[in-house]
């Protein structure tokens, strides 16, 4: 029979995820902080929990997908003694899976946290987006022991295309950050030059489609140019929560002494559209930096 699992955060990427796993025939007890949020995959077949300590009773995975490492602390560990956090409801033997991205050391304490209630933890940050999440094809990015990443291969495998052991806990959220760095580069190259092909008067949605099969194609200039040039920005991923996601890659480049010029070039740009109020827009609203007057 499938594992029981619960699972917490039902946000863009969480909520697919979810019902990947629905769709799969996993027992799933669901929560989240917004309720009416679990009330679709509730219609599909799914538990509520009224809280994490909830949806985390019974469990044998435990799968996270939320903002940052505060709520992930909070959801997870609460304050001393709270009885609605899910470390209250977890059973010894139980796994936790963190879909969250998060810094390498709070995944690291979370797993020696838990690790003291004989609960295992896997951190399994996803890339894809939304499509990905919707499609079940992410990219799942797994630190943490190798019988634990077996444990939870069948749920892994009901939401990720590529399952890739990167090493000891902390070392996917690692790998969470090269992604980034290279997702801040290529989506802002992309809108640059999207941007001066415009101000040459060029045909550009011609443009586009000629240089994607050349060394210049990539999956932003693919999937997420033609919407640039119409000024169009559908979700995949929030801008506000990658420049968090920055954040993490600038920090860890600082403490080994490594510049990140580019990167910290593009989480200046997002400061900026972020002020502006465009940070629940998609990462492609980078495009705006390049003069639409919305920065």
């Amino acid at each position: 029979m499938a594992l029981p699992v619960g699972f917490i955060g039902l946000g863009a990427l969480g909520a697919p995820m979810a019902a990947n796993l629905l769709a799969q025939g996993f027992p799933l007890t669901v929560h989240n902080r917004h309720r009416e949020r679990e009330l679709p995959l509730a219609v599909a077949g799914a538990q509520r929990a009224a809280t994490p300590a909830a949806a985390a009773r019974g469990a044998a995975v435990l799968a996270l997908c939320l903002s940052d490492d505060a709520a992930v602390a909070a959801v997870l560990l609460g304050e001393g003694g709270d009885a609605a956090a899910a470390v209250a409801g977890l059973a010894p033997g139980a796994l936790v899976v963190d879909f969250s991205t998060i810094a390498p050391q709070t995944s690291r304490a979370m797993a020696a946290a838990l690790a003291e209630r004989g609960v295992a933890y896997l951190d399994a940050p996803v890339t894809g987006g939304t499509e990905g999440a919707r499609a079940g094809t992410l990219s799942v990015l797994v630190g943490g022991a190798a019988a634990d990443l077996e444990r939870a291969r069948p749920v892994l495998e009901a939401v990720g295309g590529t399952i890739t052991a990167i090493g000891p806990v902390g070392a996917g959220q690692a790998a969470k950050a090269v992604n980034q760095v290279l997702v801040a580069g290529s989506y802002a190259a992309v809108a640059e030059a999207l941007a001066l092909g415009q101000r040459l008067g060029l045909p550009m949605e011609e443009v586009r489609q000629a240089l994607l099969g050349g060394a210049a194609g990539s999956w932003a200039l693919e999937h997420r140019g033609g919407a640039m040039l119409r000024g169009e920005f559908p979700l995949g991923f929030r801008l506000r929560l990658h420049r968090k996601d920055l954040a993490i890659a600038l920090e860890a480049a600082a403490a080994g002494g490594l510049g990140l010029p580019v990167a910290g070039l593009v989480a200046a740009m997002e400061d900026d559209l972020i002020a502006a109020g465009h940070g629940d827009e998609d990462v492609s609203a980078l495009a705006r930096w390049f003069g639409d007057g919305s920065r």
